[in-house]
C-alpha cells in the first residue's frame, strides 16, 4: 500500500512535489520560476525540511547525470544555488553535505561542462558565510580535483584553458571557505599546500610573457583578466595575503620546491616574478621570513650548479629590495654570514675547480659563472645593506671587515685550501662587498660610526702591493667621506678656473667631525702620501686619490686640516721631484698632475686672492712650457708625457715659501705651512709588508718604546720571547733608515713642540731615570738570590745566605 501512494502524485509529501514542480517538461525552457519562489518559501518556513530537499534534489541529479540529461542537472544545480543563497539557517550545514555531494557528483564526470558547473556552484557556496561551522565537512577531493583541472591537457586549446580557470577559481574558494575558520580542516597543512601552490605556478608559468606590473593587477583590462596566468595572481596573491606569521613557510617551501624540480632558477626571471609577487603580498612585517627561508635553500644548495645558486642570491637581491627597513629580522647579521659563506665557497670552487674535493672531477666548474655568482652576491648584499638603519650598517660593516684575512693580523685565518691566492681572492671579494655596503653611507657622526677597529685595517690595505685592493679601499673611503654627494663632481681630475660651476655642498665642520680627523687625520695623509708613492698605481688610483683629498676638504675641513692638507700636496710635489724613489715617469707625471689640480681647488676654497694668483701662475707656466704635468695631459687615453723628465725648478713649481707666505698673511699658521710634510713610520705600515706574527710584535714593543711621550711610560702588553728577539736580528734590514727616522722625529718635535710639552716630557725622562737608578741600587747593595734557598734563624726570620759566584752551579741551558 506505501509504495503504490509513493507512486501517486497527490500522496507524495509537499517537499518533493514543490521540488519536481520547478522541472519544466521540456528542460531548455529552463527553471520555473514560480515554482522555485514557492520551494524557496517552503524551505524558510520550514527549515528542518530543507535538508531532505537538498537529499532529494542531489538524488534526481544523480540520476539525470547517468541518464545524461544534462538540461536537467543544470537546473538542478541553479535551484540548489538559490536555495544556498537564500536560507541563512542553523540547518543549512546539513543541506550543504547534500550540495557537497551533488558538486562532486559534476565535478567527476567526464564533461568539461559540468565541472565547470559543479566548480561555478562551489564558488558561489564559498562565498557563502555560514553562521556555524561544520566540524566534520571535508574538503580534500576538492583540493585534489582542482588542482587535477589546473593541470588540464584538455585537446581544444578553449576549452582546456576553461577547465583550468575553472581549477584555479575552485582552489581560490576552497581557501575562501577555509582559511579565515579555526575548526574547519587546515588548509595551511603541507599536504594540501603541496598541491595547491604547484598548480598555480604551472598556471603562473604558462602565462610567464605577462610580466606582473606592480604589486596589485587591478588595472589590467577585461581581456586579461579572463586569462589563466592573471587569475592565478589574483588568486595567489589572495592566499599568500590571508596567510599568517605561523603559516608563511607552508606557503613558500613548495614554491621553492616547484622551483628545483622544473629547474627555473637558471632563468631567474620567473623565480623573481614569483617572489615578486610573495614579497608585496604577504604582511610586511612577514617579510624577513621569506628572506630566511631562502637563505636555507641557499644553504641547501651549496653544492648546486653555479647558475643555480646565483639565481637564488638574484631572488634575494629582489626580495631584500621590496622588504622594507628593517624588515631583515633580528639575525642581520645571520643574513650577511651567510651570504659571505657562499662567496668563499665560491672562491673555492673556483680555484680547486671541484665541488667535492674528495670525488674531483664530479662536476665540471665554470669560472666565468663562479664570478657571475660572487658579482651577484655583492649586489645582494649590497642591498640587504641599503634596507638598514645607519647603526646596523656600521655593525655590518665591521663583522665584514673581521672575515677579511689581514696579513700580520689575523694568522690563525682558517685557510681556503686553496693558498696564498685564495686569500687574495677572498680579500677583493670582501672589500667588493664592503663597498657595496658603504655606498650611500651616510651619518652624522663619523667618530662613532668608523672605529678604529675598522679604519685601521681598512687604512693597512692601502699599502699592500696589490694594485686592485689599494683601488678598493680608496673607492670604500672616498664612500665614507661623501656625505653630501659631492662625489660624482670631482670623478675626474682636471684644473677647474672657477669651482662655483660645480655647486659644491660645503657644511660647517661640526665638533663631531673636528674630534674625528684630530684623531685620523694624520693616518689619512700618511696613507694618501704612500699610495702616491706606490709604483704601480694607474689613473683610476690617482683619481680616487684626488677624490680623497677633495671630500675631506669638503667634508672635514677646518683651518688645521686645510693647512695640513696643503702640505701633503706640496710634499707630493718633492715626492714627484725626488730621484731616490725611482719612480717611471708616468707616476712622476701623474703626481705633480694631481697636487696641480688639488692645489687649484683648495686655493679657491680657502678664497686667499694671493693664493690663487700664485696656483694660477704656476699652472699657466705649466700649459706652456711643460702641459704633461697637468692632468689634461697625463689622465687621458694616450698620455702625453716624455720619455725622461728633466730637473724641473723655479716657476713651473709650487714654492712653499710663497704659499706660507700669503697664506700667513690671512691668519693661518705660518710655522705649521713652512714645514715640510714628512710621513710618520709606524706599526701599520709594518703589518701590510710583513708576514711573521713575531717581526710584527717586536718592532711594535720598539715603536712604543721610542715613539711619544705619553707611550713612553707604558710597557710593552705583549711579552718578548726568545723567539721574538732572534727573529728581530734576523730581519735587520732597513733599521739604519728607522734609527734616522727616529731621530728625525724627536728634532722636528723639539723644534715644533710647544714649551709645555717639551718641558713635560723631560720631566717625564727624569722621573723615569730615577726610577731605573733606583731599581740598580736596590740590586747591587741587596746581596744575590742563592740558589740553594734561604736559611731559617732560630727565631723563624728567614736570612738570604750570600754565595760565591765560583760557587754557584748553573743550568746547562745558561752556559755556553
Amino acid at each position: 500500500m506505501y509504495g503504490v501512494c509513493g507512486c501517486c502524485g497527490a500522496l507524495r509529501p509537499r517537499y518533493k512535489r514543490l521540488v519536481d514542480n520547478i522541472f519544466p517538461e521540456d528542460p531548455e525552457d529552463g527553471l520555473v520560476k514560480a515554482n522555485m519562489e514557492k520551494l524557496t518559501f517552503y524551505a524558510l518556513s520550514a527549515p528542518e525540511k530543507l535538508d531532505r530537499i537538498g537529499a532529494y534534489l542531489s538524488e534526481r541529479l544523480s540520476r539525470d547525470v547517468a541518464r545524461h540529461r544534462y538540461g536537467y542537472v543544470c537546473i538542478a544545480m541553479e535551484a540548489l544555488d538559490q536555495l544556498l543563497m537564500a536560507c541563512h539557517c542553523q540547518s543549512i550545514n546539513l543541506f550543504v553535505e547534500s550540495f557537497l555531494k551533488m558538486v562532486r557528483k559534476l565535478l567527476e564526470a567526464d564533461k568539461p561542462n559540468l565541472q565547470i558547473l559543479g566548480t561555478n556552484s562551489f564558488v558561489k557556496f564559498a562565498n557563502i558565510e555560514e553562521d556555524t561551522p561544520s566540524y566534520h565537512r571535508s574538503y580534500d577531493f576538492f583540493v585534489s580535483r582542482f588542482s587535477e583541472m589546473c593541470h588540464s591537457n584538455y585537446e581544444d586549446p578553449d576549452i582546456r584553458t576553461k577547465i583550468r580557470m575553472a581549477g584555479i577559481k575552485g582552489l581560490q574558494g576552497v581557501v575562501r571557505k577555509t582559511v579565515n575558520d579555526e575548526l574547519q580542516a587546515n588548509i595551511w597543512d603541507p599536504q594540501h599546500m603541496d598541491k595547491i601552490v604547484p598548480s598555480l605556478l604551472f598556471n603562473l608559468q604558462s602565462g610567464e610573457g605577462t610580466e606582473s606590473r606592480s604589486p596589485s593587477p587591478l588595472q589590467a583590462s577585461e581581456k586579461e583578466r579572463e586569462s589563466p596566468a592573471e587569475l592565478t595572481e589574483r588568486c595567489f596573491r589572495e592566499l599568500l595575503g590571508r596567510s599568517a606569521y605561523g603559516n608563511i613557510k607552508n606557503a613558500v617551501t613548495p614554491v621553492l620546491m616547484h622551483l628545483d624540480n622544473h629547474s627555473l632558477w637558471e632563468g631567474k626571471t620567473f623565480a623573481v616574478r614569483c617572489f615578486k609577487i610573495i614579497m608585496y603580498s604577504i604582511q610586511s612585517q612577514h617579510s624577513h621570513l621569506v628572506i630566511q627561508q631562502l637563505l636555507g635553500h641557499l644553504d641547501a644548495n651549496s653544492k648546486s650548479s653555479a647558475t643555480v645558486r646565483a639565481g637564488i642570491v638574484e631572488v634575494l637581491l629582489e626580495a631584500a629590495a621590496i622588504a622594507a627597513s628593517g624588515s631583515v629580522g633580528p639575525t642581520v647579521l645571520e643574513v650577511f654570514n651567510t651570504l659571505l659563506r657562499h662567496l668563499r665557497l665560491s672562491v673555492d670552487y673556483e680555484l680547486t675547480g671541484s665541488y667535492d674535493r674528495i670525488n674531483i672531477g664530479t662536476k665540471i666548474i665554470k669560472e666565468h659563472e663562479e664570478r657571475q655568482l660572487q658579482e651577484a652576491v655583492i649586489r645582494t648584499i649590497g642591498s640587504f645593506a641599503n634596507t638598514l638603519p645607519t647603526y646596523q650598517r656600521s655593525e655590518v660593516m665591521l663583522f665584514i671587515m673581521g672575515k677579511v684575512p689581514i696579513p700580520g693580523m689575523h694568522p690563525t685565518l682558517p685557510s681556503t685550501g686553496s693558498g696564498p691566492e685564495g686569500n687574495r681572492m677572498i680579500q677583493v671579494m670582501l672589500l667588493k662587498s664592503l663597498r657595496q655596503v658603504t655606498c650611500g653611507f651616510q651619518t652624522t657622526n663619523m667618530l662613532t660610526a668608523l672605529p678604529n677597529s675598522f679604519l685601521d685595517p681598512l687604512l693597512s690595505f692601502a699599502l699592500l702591493e696589490d694594485a686592485e685592493i689599494r683601488l678598493l679601499v680608496l673607492e670604500i673611503l672616498v664612500s665614507l667621506i661623501d656625505r653630501h654627494d659631492n662625489l660624482p663632481k670631482f670623478s675626474t681630475i682636471s684644473i677647474i678656473s672657477d669651482i662655483s660651476v660645480l655647486k659644491l655642498k660645503v657644511d660647517k665642520c661640526s665638533r663631531q667631525d673636528n674630534l674625528f680627523m684630530k684623531k685620523h687625520a694624520q693616518h689619512l695623509y700618511r696613507h694618501i702620501y704612500l699610495c702616491s708613492k706606490e709604483q704601480s698605481s694607474v689613473q683610476p688610483h690617482f683619481e680616487k686619490l684626488y677624490s680623497l683629498l677633495a671630500l675631506i676638504s669638503m667634508e672635514l675641513a677646518n683651518e688645521e686640516v686645510v693647512v695640513d692638507l696643503i702640505r701633503v700636496a706640496l710634499a707630493l710635489q718633492d715626492l714627484a721631484l725626488s730621484s731616490e724613489e725611482m719612480l717611471p715617469v708616468y707616476n712622476r707625471c701623474a703626481i705633480h698632475a694631481l697636487s696641480s689640480a688639488y692645489l687649484n681647488l683648495i686655493s679657491q676654497l680657502t678664497t686667499v686672492p694671493a693664493f690663487c694668483q700664485h696656483v694660477h701662475e704656476v699652472i699657466e707656466m705649466r700649459q706652456k712650457e711643460s702641459p704633461y704635468l697637468l692632468p689634461e695631459d697625463v689622465f687621458i687615453e694616450n698620455p702625453k708625457i716624455p720619455k725622461t723628465l728633466e730637473k724641473l725648478e723655479g716657476e713651473l713649481l709650487f714654492q712653499q715659501a710663497k704659499i706660507t707666505e700669503v697664506l700667513g698673511g690671512s691668519g693661518y699658521n705660518t710655522e705649521r705651512l713652512a714645514t715640510p710634510y714628512v710621513p710618520q713610520f709606524t706599526d701599520e705600515d709594518r703589518l701590510s709588508k710583513r708576514k711573521s706574527i713575531g717581526e710584527t710584535i717586536s718592532l711594535q714593543v720598539e715603536v712604543e718604546s721610542r715613539n711619544s711621550p705619553e707611550k713612553e711610560e707604558r710597557t710593552p702588553a705583549e711579552e718578548i720571547t726568545f723567539e721574538t728577539l732572534k727573529n728581530t736580528i734576523v730581519d735587520s734590514v732597513g733599521v739604519e733608515e728607522q734609527e734616522k727616522e727616529r731621530r728625525r722625529q724627536v728634532v722636528e718635535k723639539f723644534q715644533k713642540a710647544p714649551f709645555e710639552e717639551i718641558a713635560a716630557h723631560c720631566g717625564a725622562r727624569a722621573t723615569m731615570l730615577q726610577s731605573k737608578l733606583n731599581q740598580i741600587f736596590e740590586i747591587t747593595i741587596r746581596p744575590p738570590p742563592s740558589p740553594s734557598g734561604t736559611i731559617t734563624s732560630g727565631y723563624g726570620q728567614t736570612q738570604s745566605r750570600s754565595v760565591p759566584v765560583y760557587e754557584m752551579k748553573f743550568p746547562d741551558l745558561c752556559v755556553y
